[in-house]
């Protein structure tokens, strides 16, 4: 996400990637930077400040964050490196941020302006970490789509998968104050919003750490007075479980998006216990099995990573029957990458050609389930919510079970209703037409 806007003053160009609570991050820092007087542009060469918020969740990932420093930093312009690399990796944004450079992570944040401060009157290095976790949700907010507001309601997790690098920048679980939750979401949606993304490590272990859980806050926000969606981001197995039927109560509830993003990993249960992710396949299954008796319709989304350290042959062809049992969605494939401070950084990697071809075969097994779940949308008619401009006269909407439609119009579209018929089915969006 690279910025577009300009509006005079001394001003701040920002690229971003990563993950929903990463967009978090960057509009309570955008709407920091806005509440001070600062502006945006969308020249570099223009700007006085840089911001990029950075990814690091893998190795690819990493690569061109770095190569995104390098080319940045040729500007010769103070430079902001915020979210969860710094944390992942800091000696290789060592060798390549420029000398007028603050770094922050996840807990930072909303310390922006304390770094813009440092990069006035500081031509070094300053880090700006924290492993104490901050009340962002409380902070103003940048709302880069007007029509959807971007909601973390946690910060970390309670797991300790041997994979994952991501808890060390954000952390463990803290979940932030139902109450201050709500109170977002009210203003949001008096304020024209018609989507609520609720984001954070892993939805389903909310409250967790405070005596409530992600039902009870799903219930609270469907009382909330609007027409609006809300769409519930990623929930380990692990933490699913032991709220399952509460959970599926309150997805009944019209406000709710019907969609799950609950991934896998693994079809093999003797590679999930190497990862680390404390549940079994036949609990995943058990999890999909449970939300389609009760919501026939939903959309499940699901992830995999590939070659695992020591994932054999029958494991990997386990996972292909669990994907092929299960018939996701849609599923979010990833080759494995060592990352740093992982226990699986030193184990034994498959060798690159073998991970490689699994991942080409996942994938294609996986678009083809795609393809024919999205065929049994043809001929659906509806009500989707338009939420996001398209490839020229285009434009996406989402209907009640999140599925992406695109539908043509030359006329500004986003935010509105619109009632359509389902003509097309492709692997990863549908087409439609107005009725």
């Amino acid at each position: 996400m690279r910025n577009n806007v300009k509006q005079g003053g001394e001003t701040v160009y920002y690229e971003s990637y990563g993950c929903a609570s990463n967009k978090f991050d960057l509009e309570v820092m955008l709407g920091k930077l806005l509440k001070s007087g600062y502006k945006f542009t969308r020249r570099v060469e223009s700007a006085d400040y840089i911001l990029l918020n950075t990814c690091g969740v893998k190795t690819p990932t990493e690569s061109r964050m770095l190569e995104r420093i390098r080319v940045l930093s040729k500007y010769k312009k103070p430079m902001i490196i915020a979210g969860c690399l710094p944390r992942i990796n800091l000696k290789p944004i060592l060798k390549l941020a420029p000398k007028r450079t603050v770094m922050l992570d996840p807990h930072t944040a909303n310390r922006i302006l304390e770094a813009i401060d440092l990069l006035k009157r500081d031509d070094g290095v300053n880090l700006l970490f924290s492993d104490k976790p901050s009340l962002k949700i409380s902070e103003p907010k940048v709302r880069l789509n007007p029509v959807i507001e971007v909601v973390q309601i946690a910060e970390g997790c309670l797991g300790s998968c041997t994979y994952c690098c991501v808890r060390f920048a954000r952390g463990r679980l803290f979940s932030y104050p139902a109450k201050t939750i709500i109170e977002r979401i009210k203003n949001a949606v008096s304020e024209g919003v018609k989507e609520v993304w609720l984001t954070s490590q892993d939805s389903g272990a909310y409250g967790l750490d405070s005596g409530t859980c992600l039902p009870e806050l799903l219930n609270q926000i469907c009382r909330i007075k609007g027409d609006f969606y809300v769409r519930v981001g990623m929930m380990n197995p692990r933490h699913v479980r032991k709220i399952l039927r509460r959970l599926i109560e309150s997805y009944r509830d019209d406000k709710i998006f019907k969609f799950i993003h609950i991934p896998v990993q693994s079809g093999d249960n003797q590679v999930l216990k190497r990862m680390n992710r404390q549940y079994t396949v036949e609990e995943f299954i058990e999890i999909v099995e449970s939300f389609r008796d009760e919501i026939p319709m939903i959309t499940v989304v699901t992830d995999v990573i590939v070659g695992f350290p020591s994932e054999s042959e029958e494991a990997f062809f386990n996972t292909i029957n669990v994907i092929k049992e299960v018939k996701p969605d849609f599923v979010n494939v990833s080759r494995f990458f060592p990352r740093p401070g992982t226990p699986a950084k030193n184990m034994k990697p498959i060798p690159y050609s073998e991970l490689k071809a699994r991942s080409k075969v996942m994938s294609e097994v996986s678009l083809a389930i795609s393809l024919e779940r999205n065929k049994e949308w043809v001929g659906w008619e509806g009500r989707i919510l338009v939420d996001e401009k398209g490839k020229k006269n285009t434009w996406i909407g989402r209907n009640f079970a999140y599925k992406p439609i695109v539908i043509d119009g030359c006329e500004n579209m986003l935010g509105k209703y619109v009632d359509v018929r389902i003509v097309e089915a492709h692997q990863t969006y549908l087409k439609a037409v107005r009725i």
